[in-house]
C-alpha cells in the first residue's frame, strides 16, 4: 500500500518507468508470498506469536530501508521486506481466532482483523498529504512508518504471549489437505482479487497525478486523498459478515467483483474529477477490505480442521495474482497507457461475477473431507 501511495515520489527520486514500478510492486508481493509460506511453517512449529513478531521485525527493517534508500536496488529490497510482513502476520491471526474466539463470533473477529488495514491506509494517506502541504521529505514519512511498525511489534509481543501452539496431526498439516475440488472457487476468486487490487494499488496514484489531479487541489495532493478515501470506505469490511448473512455468500461475491471492476473503470475514465476519484477510491476500498474478510471467514469455514493452512492457501492464490498483475500491467501501461490497463483489469472481475454459480460457493466441506480427502 505504501509503495503505491508514494509511487509519484519514487518515480521522481529514482527515475522509475511504469514497467519498473510494476516490477518493484510485484517484487513486494513476492515478499508477501514468501512470508506466507514461512509463516505456515513457523505457525505449526512455534505457534502464532513467532511469525507475527518476525513479520513486524521485517516491516520495521523494510520501511527503514526504504526511508534510507540511496538507489533503486535498496528501495526494492526495502519494499520486499516490508511487504513480506503481511504474509508473516496475517494467517497466524486466523489460527489464533479459530482457537480463542467462539464460533458465532469468528466472522466478525476475522473481518475486524482484515479491515484494520483500512485505518493504517488512512493514516498513511494523511501522512502523505501532510508531506505535500509542508514540503516534508517522503523519507520522513517512511521513517515514521518504521517507528509505527516497531511499536506494533512491542504491542503484539504482549498480546500474543499467551496464545499457545495448536496441536495438529500429520494429515491435517500436510499441504495436500487443502487441494480439494470444492476449494477451487475460493482460490480462483482470490487470484482475481490479487490481480485487481495489486494493479490498483500500484498504478492508481500515478494515474491520477498524471491526469492533473482534481479541481481545487494541488495535483500532488490527489494521490494521498485517493488513499484516504480508499481507507475510509474500506471500513465497510467490518460489515462483511453481516452482509453475507443478509444476502448470502454467492451474491456478496458477485457484488464485490462488480465493485472492483467498476472502481477500475471509473479511475480509467474520470481520474481528474471529484466524483470519479471518490467513487473509484470508495469502491476499491470496499472491494479490497470486504473481499479480504470474505476470504478469511470463507476459508475458515471450508477448512475447519486447519483454518490457518486453508487461509494461507487462499492468500497464496491472491499473492500469486498480485505478483503477476503489476509486472504485466506495467508493460501494458508503457504500450497502451494507464486507462487501457485499468479497463483490461476490470474485465477479470466482471468475467468472474458472470461465471460464478451458487453451487461453486460452499462454506462447509462434505462429510469425510475434514482430513483433506476429495
Amino acid at each position: 500500500m505504501g509503495f503505491g501511495l508514494f509511487v509519484p515520489e519514487f518515480r521522481t527520486a529514482f527515475g522509475l518507468s511504469s514497467a519498473t514500478v510494476g516490477v518493484v510492486s510485484s517484487l513486494g508481493f513476492l515478499g508477501m508470498f514468501a512470508g506466507l509460506v514461512i509463516a505456515q511453517i513457523l505457525l505449526v512449529r512455534r505457534g502464532p506469536g513467532a511469525p507475527v513478531l518476525l513479520g513486524l521485525l521485517f516491516a520495521t527493517a523494510g520501511m527503514a530501508l526504504v526511508a534510507a534508500a540511496p538507489n533503486l536496488p535498496i528501495l526494492a529490497l526495502g519494499v520486499f521486506f516490508a511487504a513480506s510482513s503481511a504474509g508473516f502476520a496475517w494467517t497466524p491471526f486466523n489460527d489464533a481466532v479459530h482457537r480463542k474466539i467462539p464460533d458465532r463470533d469468528r466472522p466478525t473477529a476475522l473481518s475486524d482483523i482484515s479491515t484494520g488495514t483500512s485505518v493504517g491506509i488512512v493514516i498513511a494517506g494523511l501522512a502523505a498529504f501532510l508531506l505535500v502541504v509542508t514540503d516534508l521529505s517522503w523519507r520522513s514519512c517512511w521513517l515514521a512508518f518504521a517507528v509505527a511498525a516497531a511499536c506494533a511489534l512491542l504491542g503484539n509481543r504482549m498480546a500474543l504471549r499467551d496464545v499457545e501452539k495448536a496441536q495438529r496431526t500429520g494429515s491435517q498439516t500436510h499441504p495436500s489437505a487443502v487441494l480439494r475440488a470444492d476449494a477451487v472457487p475460493l482460490f480462483a476468486i482470490a487470484f482475481v482479487f490479487g490481480i485487481v487490487s495489486a494493479n490498483y494499488i500500484s498504478f492508481a496514484a500515478g494515474h491520477v497525478l498524471d491526469s492533473g489531479g482534481v479541481p481545487g487541489l494541488p495535483a500532488a495532493a490527489t494521490p494521498p486523498l485517493l488513499f484516504v478515501f480508499y481507507g475510509l470506505f474500506g471500513l465497510a469490511g467490518l460489515l462483511a459478515g453481516l452482509a453475507k448473512d443478509r444476502i448470502g455468500l454467492p451474491w456478496l461475491l458477485r457484488l464485490l467483483m462488480l465493485a472492483g471492476a467498476l472502481s477500475a473503470i471509473v479511475i480509467a475514465k474520470a481520474p481528474a474529477q471529484w466524483a470519479g476519484l471518490l467513487t473509484s477510491a470508495a469502491l476499491q476500498g470496499l472491494y479490497v477490505m470486504m473481499t479480504s474478510a470474505v476470504l478469511a471467514f470463507w476459508s475458515e469455514r471450508l477448512f475447519p480442521a486447519f483454518p490457518a493452512m486453508g487461509f494461507t492457501a487462499a492468500l497464496l492464490s491472491a499473492a500469486a495474482g498480485s505478483v503477476l498483475g503489476p509486472v504485466l500491467a506495467g508493460f501494458v501501461v508503457e504500450s497502451f497507457g494507464s486507462g487501457a490497463m485499468f479497463l483490461g483489469t476490470a474485465a477479470l472481475p466482471v468475467l468472474t461475477a458472470v461465471v460464478l454459480r451458487d453451487r461453486h460457493v460452499r462454506e462447509r466441506p462434505d462429510r469425510g473431507t475434514l482430513c483433506g480427502r476429495a
